[in-house]
């Protein structure tokens, strides 16, 4: 049996999220898999514990377990909607001291595989973290952001929804207390930017399989030379086939967006599924879709068609 240590931070605002999630996660997961799950969350709520209960009765492979976290973040700075949740991961090292290494991931992702390859194949001798490049290099603006603001190489940025953390060696060079001092700043990407310049050279890139990003899907499409320079084709290819979808833009369970329908296929085959919340959501899209122009329409539909299957 595979042990594979996995945490989420979420308030009760992505219990729902969350739970689909942990749904997908484990539903992918081999037999010989078993999944410690650490979910953290603020000891100011009482988090909403119905659905998340109903995982480990649903699925055996698992172990829920919940860590609470103090007030260190409570006055951190926030943007586009993104709470202080955002930065638990960063004492996780402290918060689950149990293991040497550990999964992170954000609740706004679907897994479509098993992790336990990547985990135990991913080399963090001499690293803090492991996790996939942002191609902040490719927008002007982030690239000047990390360039001026932040004196980073844009090229090396990585994001910081699906990481592999070395505990152990975040606790040997104690970097928890950078982390919290460098948490007063308000940075743009707040968690994400703290991560890379406190572990600035000490970083491995994984492939875009572990964080199959909306930004890497359009890049794929649209810059996929600008991308093979960083991965192989093949790489790309299986990250688009049965990568760790991050919706880190609009979420599926809001609005359209790209891999929308795979959130919605999980959620169907989750033991969460509301067949009203389901009939609510599209019924209402549709009505919105009725009111286009024709020529809207068109143009939609030909996006589908000739985007639509390479990047599902």
């Amino acid at each position: 049996m595979h042990t594979i240590p996995i945490v989420f931070a979420f308030d009760n605002n992505l219990s729902l999220p969350a739970c689909v999630c942990l749904s997908s996660l484990l539903t992918n997961a081999h037999e010989d898999t078993f999944y410690d799950i650490f979910i953290l969350h603020s000891s100011n709520i009482v988090l909403k514990k119905e659905g998340l209960n109903q995982i480990s009765q649903y699925y055996k492979n698992c172990r829920i377990q919940y860590r609470q976290v103090d007030s260190t973040f409570d006055s951190a700075f926030e943007i586009r909607g993104i709470t202080t949740p955002a930065y638990y991961r960063l004492l996780i090292p402290e918060l689950i001291p149990e293991y040497d290494r550990i999964i992170y991931s954000d609740v706004d992702v679907i897994f479509r595989s098993d992790l336990s390859a990547i985990y135990a194949n991913t080399d963090l001798t001499d690293y803090y973290v492991a996790g996939v490049n942002s191609l902040s290099h490719l927008v002007p603006d982030y690239k000047h952001y990390y360039i001026e603001k932040l004196h980073l190489d844009p090229e090396k940025i990585i994001y910081s929804g699906n990481l592999i953390i070395n505990s152990k060696k975040i606790k040997e060079d104690n970097l928890i207390p950078l982390f919290k001092e460098q948490a007063k700043n308000d940075y743009k990407f707040q968690d994400m930017d703290i991560l890379n310049i406190v572990c600035r050279g000490k970083i491995q890139y994984l492939s875009p399989e572990f964080c199959l990003s909306t930004f890497i899907v359009q890049a794929s499409i649209y810059n996929n030379e600008s991308i093979l320079k960083l991965w192989n084709q093949s790489d790309i290819d299986k990250a688009l086939k049965q990568g760790i979808v991050h919706y880190n833009g609009q979420k599926p369970w809001k609005g359209y967006c790209i891999n929308f329908d795979l959130w919605w296929e999980y959620y169907r085959k989750s033991p969460f599924f509301n067949e009203k919340f389901y009939f609510d959501f599209f019924y209402h899209r549709l009505n919105i879709f009725d009111q286009l122009s024709l020529w809207r329409r068109i143009k939609i539909l030909v996006r589908y068609f000739v985007y639509g299957k390479r990047i599902i």
